[in-house]
């Protein structure tokens, strides 16, 4: 079998130089197409998975998220959840519903200052990253909010602001 014959004829009609380039290009989208979706933020989040009387009360309180928050659009991870709802872009504030509850509150720091937003306790935690993690306590659902560090003018801004949903659709 001569070399001629083995080049498919849609890339016989082909210029050689363009012949010689097209393999090398055809890879270098496939990886590009590959490595862009492997680098998805929502990577990282991890959708809770309640049930019963918390998973009605979760979407319930999915249903009056805001659309924006603190001037941040909403920009849900994928695939979609009832259960996580986030806000800007990298990084993002973000909303868990019907998360487990911490361990945390089970050992030494059980005991550490909670601030109050309108009767409603958010155990507060901070990360390695400089965020914050804000947790509700005395809850019929868990629900979580991350604040990323440097974004608001206190890192209790977005619970606190979501602090009436979260009270109006989940009782305590």
């Amino acid at each position: 079998m001569d070399r001629e014959s083995r080049i498919p004829k849609a890339l016989a009609a082909l210029p050689a130089p363009v012949r010689w380039f097209a393999l090398p290009v055809a890879l270098t989208c496939t990886v590009v197409v590959l490595v862009g979706s492997w680098s998805s933020g929502d990577a990282g989040i991890e959708v809770p998975q309640p049930s019963g009387r918390a998973a009605d009360y979760c979407r319930a309180l999915a249903a009056a998220l805001p659309q924006e928050l603190l001037g941040h659009p909403r920009k849900d991870p994928s695939p979609a959840s009832p259960y996580v709802a986030a806000w800007g872009d990298s990084p993002r504030t973000v909303l868990r519903c019907g998360v487990d509850r911490p361990e945390e509150l089970n050992g030494e720091h059980a005991m550490d200052l909670s601030p109050t937003v309108d009767d409603l306790t958010w155990w507060s935690q901070k990360l390695s990253d400089g965020g914050y993690r804000f947790v509700t306590t005395m809850r019929a659902a868990y629900v979580e909010v991350t604040s990323p560090p440097g974004v608001y003018g206190s890192p209790l801004d977005p619970a606190a602001t979501l602090t009436p949903l979260v009270k109006a659709n989940i009782p305590g």
